[in-house]
């Protein structure tokens, strides 16, 4: 087993055997907070290997159920080849999928990625939520964000520019005060930006960084949606991905409070 970068992934555990004869490379596909090697051979499947820190605020054991349950409900996702923990690093290994990301995605003009983002997102969005047993409803979530901001994990560095200079404790209490009164609950992705949705030519291939997937309000989604199609292709284009996802009129405070929400992860 050869890689192509000085950091290399721990060799211990029985998932080391579906790795023989793979290069590894760092992969910044998608968001996972996660170390991401791809791995690529001559005459086998891309990879991906994913690696955490064993800890409270672990995502990849998490991810496996989701993936195998969003697989289980009919849409394209990564399958969970394996996965395993040594009591010190969590491993997940999935198969890549077509294509590339939906920000990067150059075979695409500007406007394709945003409509293949609203009808992943309608796809999504229109499973019963009794069968989906994740629950992120707004208590959780909150909940994670308290955690995560006592820890001293939250980067406060990376908060949107509108934000910038302020404190987690300053926007964890924006947070508690300005919580919305009702919820439209549907499954979110949970974290629908677009490098999370991948598509090729023949168009969308699955969705990946499902750690966050679970019951929550479609602004979840839709407010981070509407944020990354402003940052990637601009403010113009946002009123198109509404229109096509058929919400052509938003909220804007659920869209504030949900992006806000966001910067605790």
């Amino acid at each position: 087993m050869s890689t192509s970068q000085e950091d290399q992934p721990p060799s211990a555990g029985a998932l080391d055997a579906r790795l023989a004869g793979y290069r590894f490379e760092r992969d910044a596909l998608g968001r996972s907070a996660a170390n991401v090697f791809r791995l690529e051979a001559r005459g086998l499947p891309t990879l991906y290997l994913k690696i955490e820190e064993v800890g409270p605020f672990g995502e990849l054991a998490n991810e496996a159920a989701k993936l195998r349950w969003l697989k289980a409900s009919g849409l394209p996702c990564p399958d969970v080849i394996a996965e395993d923990s040594d009591g010190v690093r969590n491993r997940l290994l999935i198969n890549a999928l077509l294509g590339s990301d939906l920000a990067s995605a150059s075979v695409l003009t500007p406007l394709a990625p945003v409509e293949l983002l609203a009808a992943a997102l309608l796809d999504l969005h229109r499973l019963p939520i009794a069968s989906c047993p994740f629950d992120h409803r707004l208590e959780a979530p909150i909940a994670a964000a308290k955690a995560r901001m006592q820890a001293g994990i939250v980067d406060e560095t990376d908060f949107d520019e509108t934000r910038l200079g302020k404190s987690a404790e300053a926007l964890f209490a924006e947070l508690e005060s300005g919580r919305p009164g009702r919820e439209d609950l549907v499954v979110t992705h949970g974290d629908a930006c677009l490098p999370n949705f991948i598509a090729s030519e023949e168009g969308f291939s699955g969705y990946i960084d499902c750690s966050r997937l679970g019951v929550a309000d479609r602004y979840q989604d839709i407010a981070l949606a509407c944020r990354s199609i402003a940052h990637n292709f601009g403010e113009a284009l946002v009123q198109a991905f509404l229109d096509r996802y058929g919400m052509p009129a938003t909220d804007p405070t659920r869209l504030d409070y949900y992006q806000l929400l966001d910067e605790f992860f």
